[in-house]
């Protein structure tokens, strides 16, 4: 499969090389040429299928010209070793609970795959003595780092630098990334999260910088990173079908980088019978903004409860823009908007808690707030429950009164030595910091 950029003046680009690198040259985002479709047949039986098998048949679609067919179902079982329920919630919504991998959020899944696969380009690499140490950059505002941290801890020729804002993630959220030591090291900034990922996006461009370091990214702007995120929608659908309810199926996806929402689109044009998608926001609505008025205009994030989504330039919006061919309307008729004020997500983490006895965690709680308020008559919609609500547990507890208890997975990381690099959001800063590496 060829690559090109969202920004059309890159040179195309190989799998191994749009992985390796990130980013392209001209500071666009990967795309493949062409989305192969998955047969008719498939998405017949798909209701008999494991969640494993069903993710390889998709990755197939997107890697299987680049990477041999054992190492690539290697990677995918690998990578998904636990499961992704889809849990009713009410007789209409169902809950994809993304949170019972090893950090107990979604983004475990884009980050194991990306791990496992760069570690299968590298080897290829180093036996043609092309490459020194790889370096990881990830910018998160709380799950990516965790999940990027852990996914690549202790693989050998891989180093990952974890760059995330100040005073801005979860207690937990920063224990997952900063107690790991070996081959991680994080990145304290003293900003936002727009700020980190501004800093990684500038080390991507510097060429003094990358003639000394190998460097790439494990944000969504990899597309070894955001791809395998279409894996779950896949197997939402397939559960639903198994209960006979897939004739109108809805997807709502909380929203921040946009990248998730991303892979559920290039599943759409792999045949995936969803019917629409919502983009749910909290106050960084940006996207929302363009659905309601065509123009997309970047701003500064503010801080929220559902911190995770606190992304005022979401990268992912250039591949979705060039997905539709930059049509509005072509966007409006697959992905309608939502966004809610903590106040809204509060009180609707309460109430649902009232009425069902389900626990959402506030990123939850936009995905089940939208769907409650968009799903038409005869639809059935299933939102994405990205993260344990523990891993929000003071927020969590201080809004519905509960005393979550701590997943063993989590309380082990809390047990840790907090070990970070405080950094200015000065660009010269970080660059001198990596140089003296």
């Amino acid at each position: 499969m060829i690559y090109y950029s969202t920004n059309g003046k890159a040179p195309l680009a190989t799998l191994q090389k749009a992985v390796v690198k990130g980013l392209a040259e001209d500071k666009g985002l990967y795309m493949p040429q062409s989305i192969n479709p998955l047969p008719r047949s498939f998405f017949g039986s798909i209701q008999d299928l494991s969640f494993q098998e069903i993710a390889y048949q998709v990755a197939d679609c997107f890697f299987g010209e680049d990477v041999e067919a054992e190492a690539l179902r290697k990677i995918v079982y690998d990578t998904l070793s636990f499961d992704v329920p889809a849990v009713r919630v009410t007789d209409n919504i169902f809950s994809l609970e993304l949170f019972h991998g090893p950090t107990l959020a979604f983004k475990d899944v884009g980050a194991r795959f990306m791990a496992r696969l760069l570690q299968y380009f590298i080897r290829d690499l180093k036996d043609s003595k092309d490459l020194k140490e790889v370096n990881v950059l990830v910018a998160t505002s709380g799950d990516t780092g965790s999940a990027v941290a852990n996914g690549f801890l202790g693989v050998e020729g891989i180093h990952v630098y974890v760059l995330y804002p100040k005073g801005k993630v979860s207690p937990i959220q920063e224990c997952q990334f900063t107690t790991l030591g070996q081959n991680v090291t994080a990145v304290e900034v003293d900003g936002v999260f727009d700020d980190c990922q501004a800093l990684v996006k500038s080390a991507f461009m510097d060429r003094e910088l990358n003639e000394r370091m190998q460097l790439t990214s494990a944000n969504s702007i990899n597309v070894a990173r955001f791809l395998p995120q279409s894996f779950y929608y896949f197997y939402a659908y397939a559960q639903l079908k198994k209960l006979g309810l897939a004739d109108n199926v809805v997807a709502c996806v909380p929203s921040g980088n946009f990248g998730n929402i991303c892979s559920a689109l290039f599943g759409k044009r792999m045949g995936l019978p969803i019917k629409r998608f919502i983009a749910a926001n909290n106050a960084n609505d940006v996207f929302f903004h363009y659905l309601l008025t065509g123009i997309y205009t970047p701003r500064a994030s503010v801080q929220t409860i559902a911190n995770a989504m606190d992304v005022g330039d979401p990268s992912n919006f250039a591949r979705i823009y060039d997905l539709y061919n930059s049509s509005h309307e072509a966007i409006c008729a697959d992905i309608s908007g939502a966004s809610y004020t903590d106040d809204q997500i509060s009180g609707t983490m309460r109430e649902c808690l009232k009425q069902t006895g389900y626990l959402l965690d506030p990123h939850g709680a936009c995905g089940y707030r939208a769907l409650q308020e968009g799903l038409r008559e005869g639809e059935v919609g299933f939102f994405l429950e990205t993260a344990h609500p523990a891993k929000f547990k003071q927020v969590v507890d201080d809004i519905c009164g509960t005393d979550i208890e701590i997943p063993a997975r989590l309380q082990a990381f809390m047990k840790g030595k907090k070990k970070s690099v405080p950094m200015g959001k000065d660009f010269g800063e970080f660059k001198s910091y990596l140089m003296s590496r």
